[in-house]
């Protein structure tokens, strides 16, 4: 006779009532503080503190959601999930930062993010946070700038009733130039925005990127172009 409270009942309700996140965040304590808190708030957790040991755990564990730091000691985290997505893993994503200006934001969703939180942050803004993305499964996390729409989730830009795709470091580039409407953006900055910290980008490899994008841009009816800077880097107009 079938058991309803047996273990494969107790299993499935677990399954249920305490859904998967991963945690990545290279601060011990803070790590410690986040990972109790949402088990206490019905949630199972798999910390990490290097992009390196997620790696190692991820086949062990298939999560809801992810909350990830975007300063880790070994990468960038916007990477990490970049790299994630590529694996097919589509589960909607936090990050937490420090830096809370608009360009920042753009990258992030860039990569692959669905939310972003700035540090110091309230716990119980988190877990709201978190409780809306798996309860929506994202939603649509397209930008509109500039007479673009730039949707992060297919890398593509579209305006005019036409659509390109985009690499995602040129779509990295292009969503720091959108953030600034119609000033001019350095060239370190772009750098930054498109690639990890830490990267050696030679003095050439932007330009080649911008006049890809330019090409592309150029397809689409109405958009905006790149224009250059001089002595300072480039601006969407």
């Amino acid at each position: 006779m079938h058991d309803p409270d047996g273990a494969a009942g107790r299993d499935t309700a677990r399954a249920v009532l305490d859904p998967h996140v991963i945690l990545l965040e290279d601060d011990a304590e803070l790590r410690a503080l986040v990972t109790r808190g949402l088990r206490e708030e019905g949630f199972e957790v798999t910390a990490a503190p290097t992009a390196a040991e997620l790696l190692r755990r991820l086949e062990e564990v298939d999560p809801v959601a992810l909350v990830v730091d975007i300063g880790l000691p070994d990468a960038d985290g916007r990477d990490v999930v970049q790299a994630l997505r590529a694996r097919g893993i589509g589960a909607p994503v936090i990050f937490l930062t420090a830096r809370d200006a608009l360009p920042d934001l753009l990258a992030g969703f860039a990569a692959g993010g669905d939310d972003y939180l700035t540090k110091p942050f309230a716990f119980a803004e988190l877990v709201a946070r978190l409780q809306a993305l798996i309860k929506r499964g994202g939603g649509d996390l397209a930008v509109e700038a500039h007479g673009l729409r730039l949707d992060p989730r297919t890398h593509a830009a579209s305006c005019g009733g036409a659509t390109v795709d985009l690499t995602p470091t040129e779509f990295r580039i292009l969503a720091r130039l959108a953030g600034a409407p119609g000033g001019a953006v350095r060239r370190r900055e772009l750098v930054r925005a498109a690639w990890p910290h830490g990267a050696i980008v030679h003095d050439n490899t932007l330009d080649v990127y911008i006049g890809r994008l330019r090409r592309k841009l150029a397809a689409l009816d109405g958009s905006p172009e790149i224009a250059t800077v001089h002595g300072v880097g480039y601006s969407l107009r």
